[in-house]
Formats: structure tokens, C-alpha cells, sequence
């Protein structure tokens, strides 16, 4: 299987570095790391789909409809429609009905905006994650992360619970409908109840898109955890369980400094993370 790496959308908070640990100006730059992965014989699955094409059309739609005014300037999102995932795969040369599966880490609006865009995708989402996004949003956080119009309209869903084999001590759905064994949910719940990363099995090596576990590279391996004041205020503000997310990502820690294992671990926000996956440079 060919993986292909998209940046599906583009904030720029103010804070510079306090954010991404290395820019010079008022402003940071983060990423939506999103996936393309070729497979032999189940088409074209996408991991996310960041921001889509009905988030640039924002103006002309009511302005709080699919992101909120608040995570919009909270953020510094910068819309552009040619970083949306459907333009970047015909870019590639692809259709994008032939984008038949959609594996998401979770429904958070910077991860979910271009469901709509694929209206002929299965997606595959952990049953919790789903329940969570659907039900009653009472309350700050999730009045801002789920925005039901980004994917009221989306026809398949398949949802999956939490039961499983073990994956390097985690566990792991597997058998996901219509897709091959080489591909993986694995739970990861703490930064939403339904969190889950995606693994990819790539000849004798796996690589595992943990989504939102954790979001900067000095959090990953390192023996000592390090992240930038502003990720830990946002990763703090946007948990719903803290002790379960910092278990997880203690785990994937560990996982990520296993040299036997042979696991590649990316999250969906570190710019410098996609950019060495994008040049096929190592972590």
C-alpha cells in the first residue's frame, strides 16, 4: 500500500512559537496531518479529512454553521480550498469517487470538515466517538469540536466498539468492513471518548496516525515528555478524560522508543512531523 501525506488544512494561532516550537513571528503554524493510502484491491482510504469545501464557502453560509467564530480566531484558521483533501487528490490524478473508505481518529470539526466532500466513503469510527458527536453538546467544548452540518448528510457509517485483539499492549479493532487486515483501529480515548488512532501495516513495519493523542513531536520519542505552553493549554481544554489521555500517550511514548517493535508514530498537528513524512525523511 502507497501512502500518500496531506496537509487538509492550515492554523495559525497567535503565540508564534508558544505553539509550534519554532516559528519567529506573532503566528505558529499546525497542520491537519490527513492520509491517502492506495490499496491494491479496496480503492482509495483516506485517514481524516481536515477542513473541506463547505468550511471555505464559510462566508457564504452562516458563519458559525460548521466551525464556531470562537475555534476560528482561537485558532487563526486559514481556509484554502486547495488544501482541502478532494482538491489534493485530483491533484494526484485520482477521482474522488474512488475514495470508497474514510477511516476517522475522531469527529473534532478540524478532522471531520470534508466528509461531505466524499459522499460516496464509507466511514469507519469507534461507536462511542459517534454517540458522542450525535448526542447532547452541552457545554463549552463540545459546542465547538462537533459541528452536526459538517456530516448530517454522510450516508455510511460503520461503528465499532472498543473489544478487540491486543496491538503492542493496546487493544485493536480489526476486521474493519471492507478493508484489508493491514488496517487497524486502535483506541485511544481521553482527548474525546471515541479517540482512536489508525494503523497501517507497511511490509514488515507498522505506522500509526494517533490523531489528536498528542500533539507535539517532543511528546513522542523522548524518555522525557516536552510540548510547548500553548498544545498543553489546548490539549488540556479539549480532553474529556485527563488521566486516560496521559495514560495512552505515556503508552504510545513507550512505543514510539521500541526499536524492536518498529512503529512510526505521527500525530495530526506537528508541522515538522508532516513535514519529514512528506519528504520521506525518518522522525
Amino acid at each position: 500500500m502507497r501512502i500518500h501525506h496531506l496537509n487538509c488544512g492550515t492554523d495559525c494561532p497567535f503565540g508564534g512559537a508558544i505553539f509550534d516550537g519554532r516559528s519567529k513571528g506573532l503566528t505558529g503554524r499546525l497542520v491537519c496531518h490527513c492520509l491517502l493510502i492506495e490499496t491494491p484491491a479496496h480503492g482509495l482510504v483516506l485517514v481524516d479529512t481536515g477542513y473541506g469545501l463547505k468550511d471555505v464557502d464559510h462566508p457564504h453560509r452562516k458563519p458559525d454553521e460548521r466551525i464556531t467564530k470562537t475555534m476560528r480566531s482561537m485558532l487563526n484558521i486559514k481556509l484554502r480550498e486547495e488544501e482541502t483533501a478532494i482538491r489534493q487528490i485530483e491533484a494526484l490524478g485520482h477521482s474522488p469517487a474512488d475514495v470508497r473508505h474514510i477511516l476517522l481518529t475522531h469527529l473534532d470539526f478540524d478532522h471531520a470538515g470534508g466528509l461531505e466532500d466524499f459522499p460516496n466513503a464509507t466511514v469507519h469510527l469507534m461507536d462511542a466517538e459517534y454517540s458522542a458527536a450525535t448526542g447532547p453538546r452541552r457545554g463549552f467544548v463540545p459546542r465547538n469540536r462537533y459541528r452536526p452540518s459538517q456530516f448530517n448528510e454522510v450516508k455510511e457509517w460503520r461503528r465499532y466498539t472498543g473489544q478487540g485483539e491486543p496491538w503492542f499492549g493496546f487493544d485493536s479493532v480489526r476486521d474493519l468492513e471492507g478493508l484489508p487486515p493491514e488496517l487497524l483501529l486502535v483506541p485511544l480515548p481521553g482527548h474525546t471518548w471515541g479517540h482512536a488512532g489508525v494503523a497501517i501495516r507497511t511490509g514488515e513495519s507498522w505506522f500509526l496516525h494517533a490523531g489528536d493523542a498528542y500533539f507535539y513531536r517532543g511528546e513522542m520519542r523522548s524518555l522525557k515528555r516536552r510540548c510547548t505552553p500553548g498544545l498543553r493549554f489546548y490539549q488540556t481544554m479539549m480532553e474529556v478524560d485527563r488521566d486516560r489521555r496521559l495514560a495512552n500517550q505515556d503508552r504510545l511514548r513507550g512505543l514510539s522508543l521500541d526499536e524492536k517493535a518498529a512503529v512510526r508514530i505521527i500525530c495530526a498537528h506537528d508541522p515538522v512531523e508532516f513535514e519529514r513524512c512528506a519528504a520521506g525523511r525518518p522522525l
